[in-house]
């Protein structure tokens, strides 16, 4: 979708309403809009059977409503210059997530973080140009903020992004 056709998320720190239920039309939006999130609002009205105007209505109360989270390309990080990617888990210092998720966020190659529980308190994904910038990332970066007690870096050998189940 084209920004200028949607109305921008919510702002990150704004409060979202309560969630409304979905109904088979708002799932099936969904489902096409992952699968092509540059689909024109003539081809989703066309897809689901609605007119464009409702269409373009339900995909932006999605996005108002927090649903849709933005819109965005699946990327090839090796052919994009990114070849090492590794899951890195972090220990940290008790009730330390929001300060660690804020400085997590900033560090290159970050692309998912995610507060867990089990044997380690958060598991980040990133990918690197290279080995030599992924040690650099964990020695000097991660290793370097206060509340991250330890670390254990699994490489990725291969990955494959999902598509949703149609």
């Amino acid at each position: 979708m084209a920004p200028e056709q949607m109305a921008e998320g919510p702002d990150p720190g704004a409060t979202l309403p309560p969630p409304r239920p979905l109904d088979s039309i708002d799932q099936d939006i969904l489902q096409m809009l992952q699968s092509d999130g540059r689909a024109s609002i003539r081809s989703v009205a066309e897809r689901v059977h609605v007119s464009r105007a409702n269409a373009y209505a339900r995909i932006n109360r999605l996005v108002e409503d927090g649903v849709i989270r933005g819109f965005g390309a699946r990327v090839d990080h090796e052919r994009a210059g990114h070849g090492t990617s590794a899951y890195i888990t972090l220990k940290i210092v008790q009730n330390t997530w929001r300060t660690v998720r804020e400085q997590l966020r900033v560090l290159p190659g970050a692309s998912h973080i995610a507060l867990v529980g089990g044997d380690f308190d958060v598991l980040l994904l990133v990918h690197t140009p290279d080995n030599r910038a992924l040690r650099e990332l964990v020695l000097t970066r991660l290793q370097a903020i206060p509340e991250v007690l330890s670390t254990r870096t699994l490489l990725v050998f291969e990955e494959e992004d999902l598509e949703p189940q149609g």
